[in-house]
């Protein structure tokens, strides 16, 4: 099993190749789709930006839509219009569409070609999302359809969701919880895959790693499926899928799959909130109520921790540049100093002067919320260098809304704390 993990320590995000992160994607274009058919160029809402979906028939392409729009089937089924002899375009929503989903339909039937539809889909899609069954060895009409996109666009990064994953589980078997498809997954949860599924996968992921070209290639497992199909929970691996997606998908794509009901651009965010909640009340001296303790803990060394858990949650070490671009990012002013060594005895003093001094209740105060600030810019930092983003602004924001947001919280606790006045 140690062998297989290892083939699948970085299957989702495992990202192969040095891709540009999608920024030469080809825009839409206005022209008429070949054969006469309606392009998705040249309707009145062709600024909305296109997912290509690539797979073979039943590979779940439409259980994709359904888990990130949340439309249903019938409505999915309804809303798809041809735009080619084999393709057709699904917009969400449909009278003032937000994406564009375009499916390729004639993928592994006998006498298909996909020359017309690669010269359609490439001047219309902005991300390409490939579609294959886990346990489905079959996929050469797709790595041949891949290959020539790869080789006329050869910094096209792919997402590949590797579906119906429950087929290669034995009976009685449910979904791994936590999910084991990422680079942190506990050790306990990887070794549960079932031999045969974990096999399948690294399979395919050796064939995808075979395409020409140097744009990234990102893996999400995912089983998909409806309540009554008997596996919990029904989305299993859409936020690994969603978060391969905001790696590779350029600025304009990614703000229209962060409108999409089922998408989460940063499915860290919500377990990393604890984190930095519990630290900064340990900075504070363990209350919202800024309440000085005698002994407490250095709020330095409260941060430190709280910085290495945030760390380990994105995947990402702490390192001399890390430190560097979150303190430039948050301001000199703010960031008394950094370590010159980095180490996880000795990080950075990231409070200022009066955040250090104990012994009043303004300095709890203060600690309390630049803490709490610290851990909301570490994950807007983090969660930028996770995709590829630098976007110091972005950071700064975060830190400077995070600590209005602290000083009103221990304002109204303590104004909570406080008796009231007896009526005359």
């Amino acid at each position: 099993m140690a062998r297989w993990a290892a083939s699948l320590k970085s299957v989702l995000p495992g990202q192969s190749g040095a891709g540009d992160g999608g920024s030469s994607h080809a825009q839409a274009d206005p022209q008429s789709a070949p054969g006469g058919e309606t392009s998705a160029g040249s309707d009145p809402h062709s600024y909305a930006p296109v997912v290509w979906l690539l797979g073979k028939v039943q590979s779940g392409k439409t259980s994709v839509i359904r888990a990130i729009t949340g439309s249903s089937d019938a409505e999915i089924g309804d809303g798809f219009r041809p735009c080619t002899r084999t393709a057709r375009l699904y917009t969400f929503p449909g009278d003032m569409p937000v994406l564009r989903f375009l499916d390729t339909r004639g993928l592994g039937e006998t006498d298909y070609d996909p020359a017309e539809d690669l010269a359609f889909n490439e001047r219309a899609a902005h991300l390409v999302l490939v579609t294959v069954r886990a346990m489905d060895s079959e996929q050469g009409a797709l790595f041949d359809a891949l290959r020539q996109i790869r080789t006329r666009h050869p910094d096209w990064p792919i997402v590949v969701a590797q579906t119906s994953l429950h087929e290669g589980y034995p009976p009685g078997f449910g979904h791994i919880l936590p999910y084991p498809f990422e680079p942190n997954a506990p050790r306990d949860a990887i070794a549960r895959i079932p031999t045969d599924l974990m096999r399948a996968l690294a399979h395919q992921r050796a064939l995808f790693d075979e395409l020409p070209g140097r744009g990234g290639l990102l893996f999400a497992p995912v089983d998909l499926t409806r309540p009554e199909d008997g596996f919990a929970p029904a989305d299993y691996g859409l936020d690994a899928l969603t978060e391969a997606l905001a790696t590779v998908a350029p600025a304009g794509m990614l703000a229209a799959l962060s409108a999409m009901p089922g998408f989460k651009a940063d499915p860290k965010a919500r377990p990393a909130d604890p984190i930095i909640m519990g630290h900064a009340m340990a900075a504070a001296g363990g209350d919202l109520v800024p309440i000085p303790v005698a002994g407490a803990i250095a709020a330095s060394t409260i941060q430190a921790r709280m910085l290495s858990q945030l760390g380990r949650l994105y995947g990402i070490e702490w390192d001399r540049r890390a430190y560097a671009e979150l303190t430039a990012a948050i301001g000199a002013g703010t960031a008394a100093r950094v370590a010159a060594g980095i180490g996880l005895r000795q990080l950075a003093k990231l409070l200022p002067v009066y955040g250090q001094t104990a012994g009043t209740a303004a300095s709890a105060a203060a600690s309390f919320a630049i803490t709490y600030a610290l851990g909301k810019a570490a994950i807007s930092y983090l969660r930028g260098r996770r995709l590829g983003l630098a976007d110091r602004g972005a950071v700064a924001e975060a830190y400077q809304t995070a600590l209005r947001e602290a000083f009103r919280m221990s304002r109204e606790r303590k104004a909570a704390a406080q008796p009231a006045e007896p009526k005359p």
